[in-house]
């Protein structure tokens, strides 16, 4: 089975653009083809889970959605980077799907599809719907500060804090593979 670190895509790759409608107004964020190459080369599958519900709000449509996507993935061939796979939920919040985060539908899909074990993969979002799809799954989490509704959450808070909390992309894949490394060392 593999391990895969679950990637948010708006405000955790890419700069968080109210309903981003076209591929011209998709940008990374600074060091994430770096970060993702780093995931690559440590042998994680990775895979976007996003959520899209401007497609259900009629603001863009799939075909826009694969040409941002196309974009992303060309921005990271650059870097020798990619992702695996990417899934997304087009439904809008209120038809109470499964597939919308922090439901796991797709995470589940993508598990099936990929060989993925859930519980020593990695999700990583800037809100608080990643870090509860995270927990959901058994997952460990990692909240990075770098969207717009980006909150860490206090101590006494209700939600389940994140496993880590990372200033970027960059510095949570620099986490992820310390940890990883860290729990398939024997303990003595």
């Amino acid at each position: 089975m593999n391990s895969a670190v679950f990637l948010d895509r708006d405000g955790t790759i890419a700069r968080d653009v109210h309903y981003c409608r076209r591929a011209e107004d998709f940008e990374l964020l600074p060091t994430v083809p770096q970060a993702i190459k780093l995931l690559n080369e440590n042998g994680f599958k990775v895979v976007v889970i996003t959520n899209q519900s401007g497609i259900a709000r009629g603001y863009f449509t799939d075909e826009i959605l694969a040409q941002i996507h196309d974009k992303m993935r060309g921005e990271l061939a650059e870097y020798g980077a990619w992702v695996d796979a990417i899934y997304y939920c087009p439904h809008h919040p209120d038809e109470g799907c499964s597939c919308r985060k922090p439901g796991t539908a797709l995470f589940y899909k993508a598990a099936g599809e990929h060989g993925i074990d859930l519980r020593s993969s990695y999700v990583v979002g800037d809100m608080e719907m990643d870090i509860e799809a995270g927990k959901a799954l058994g997952a460990t989490t990692v909240l990075v500060t770098t969207g717009p509704q980006s909150r860490v959450p206090s101590p006494q808070s209700p939600i389940d804090a994140p496993d880590y909390v990372a200033a970027d992309l960059f510095d949570a894949s620099r986490w992820i593979i310390t940890h990883s490394q860290q729990n398939l060392e024997p303990r003595t």
